[in-house]
């Protein structure tokens, strides 16, 4: 099989990345941008999206919600520490919460660093908001 090169959602994607770099957009506008985006998801991927913005926020209020590479995601002193792609972004079976290397989720040599979400239930949310909490210690 030929490469084919980055796929139409990988260059949006890659895109909007180069859109927000350029953005000089103060804390309330990059929250009502991941809202926008929220809003903007299909109905399957959008209630999870809202309930993982809201976990995120509550579970540590001094992250700042911005969008990355489209996704809504959360920044600790500038750094990505989380982020949540809907499975539609890219055409997946799911969504991820997925964390990234300025997260302080290490535990021992081997740890997950995203999660496939299908559906936030108590407990979801339990460990959600634990890792979270974690990623910002």
């Amino acid at each position: 099989m030929a490469n084919e090169g980055f796929s139409k959602e990988e260059k949006t994607a890659m895109r909007e990345r180069a859109k927000e770099l350029k953005a000089n957009a103060t804390r309330e506008e990059e929250l009502a941008e991941v809202l926008k985006k929220i809003a903007a998801m299909d109905d399957i991927d959008r209630p999870i999206a809202e309930r993982i913005h809201e976990i995120a926020l509550k579970a540590a209020p001094s992250l700042n919600a911005k969008t990355w590479y489209g996704m809504q995601a959360y920044f600790k002193d500038g750094k990505v520490v989380c982020f949540f792609q809907d499975a539609g972004k890219f055409k997946t079976r799911y969504c991820t919460l997925g964390f990234q290397d300025a997260a302080t989720i290490d535990d021992g040599e081997f740890w997950a660093t995203s999660f496939a979400v299908l559906k936030v239930t108590p407990a979801v949310e339990k460990q959600v908001t634990a890792l979270v909490k974690r990623s910002v210690a």
